[in-house]
């Protein structure tokens, strides 16, 4: 039996994801519904779908922050994209992307189902290949480690909104055993922690060989409970160390230190 197809709905409207997403399941695809661009970055990898079928009026960072962040140089994306909205309203943004589709709000069930094969034909006869074909999609994948629960938890929805995959642990011992299972592209971590601080953890990341290019930044260097010796056996650059718990400032480092924006 073939394998399901994957596509990703994301919209914020409740009745259409649960309507479209029926509707869809029914015809036989693997479906998975969002309610916003936050969401929808946060399940494109672990998911990998085949088409992403985008609203673009959301809240937050809505259909264009998810288009920003899923978008090469060249204009090629990242997973097909299938928008939904008229194109005439943003002409000048869609301008320089190679979207694979566009159908209007609302649409019938069985034009976009139509619109759905066309590309998903399309892009296995061109040559392109969709994230279910190919493991070389991949966004940026980050392990962060907090022991506050509370920072944690919104470091986790941050990086999510800027287009991360985001492992949370709370612990060093936690953050060292994910690096090495996952293979992130940088780890983010508070300074003390339990079980193992961040100099102690960076020690035993550097002497793996799968690890030791692995990105860091480290936290709360400033903090009253910041111990002298962490501080000067810390083997980071010093632009990758953080006085304080300011979570911009955190986000900001790692996207430049990881290429992003």
């Amino acid at each position: 039996m073939d394998k399901k197809r994957k596509l990703l709905l994301v919209d914020d409207d409740p009745s259409l994801l649960e309507t479209l997403g029926d509707f869809l399941s029914f015809e036989g695809y693997d479906v998975a519904c969002v309610s916003s661009g936050e969401e929808a970055m946060i399940k494109m990898r672990p998911f990998q779908p085949d088409l992403v079928i985008l609203d673009m009026s959301m809240p937050g960072i809505g259909g264009k922050g998810v288009l920003d962040r899923i978008t090469n140089p060249d204009g090629s994306t990242l997973y097909p994209v299938l928008v939904l909205t008229a194109r005439s309203m943003m002409g000048e943004y869609f301008s320089d992307k190679n979207i694979a589709g566009f159908i209007a709000k609302p649409c019938d069930p069985q034009d976009l189902s139509a619109e759905i094969n066309r590309i998903l034909f399309e892009t296995a006869h061109d040559g392109i290949h969709t994230a279910a074909e190919s493991d070389s999609v991949s966004l940026r994948r980050v392990v962060v480690a907090e022991s506050d629960p509370v920072l944690l938890e919104r470091l986790r929805v941050e990086f999510g909104r800027a287009g991360c995959e985001t492992i949370a642990v709370s612990t060093g011992n936690e953050a060292v055993e994910q690096c090495v299972l996952s293979k992130p592209d940088a780890i983010v971590m508070r300074l003390e922690l339990p079980g193992m601080s961040a100099d102690e953890a960076v020690s035993m990341l550097r002497r793996l060989p799968h690890t030791k290019d692995i990105k860091v930044v480290v936290y709360g260097m400033d903090l009253p409970e910041a111990r002298l010796e962490h501080v000067t056996n810390l083997s980071v650059p010093e632009s990758c160390m953080l006085k304080d718990l300011a979570v911009d400032k955190i986000i900001d480092r790692t996207m430049a230190l990881t290429g992003g924006e």
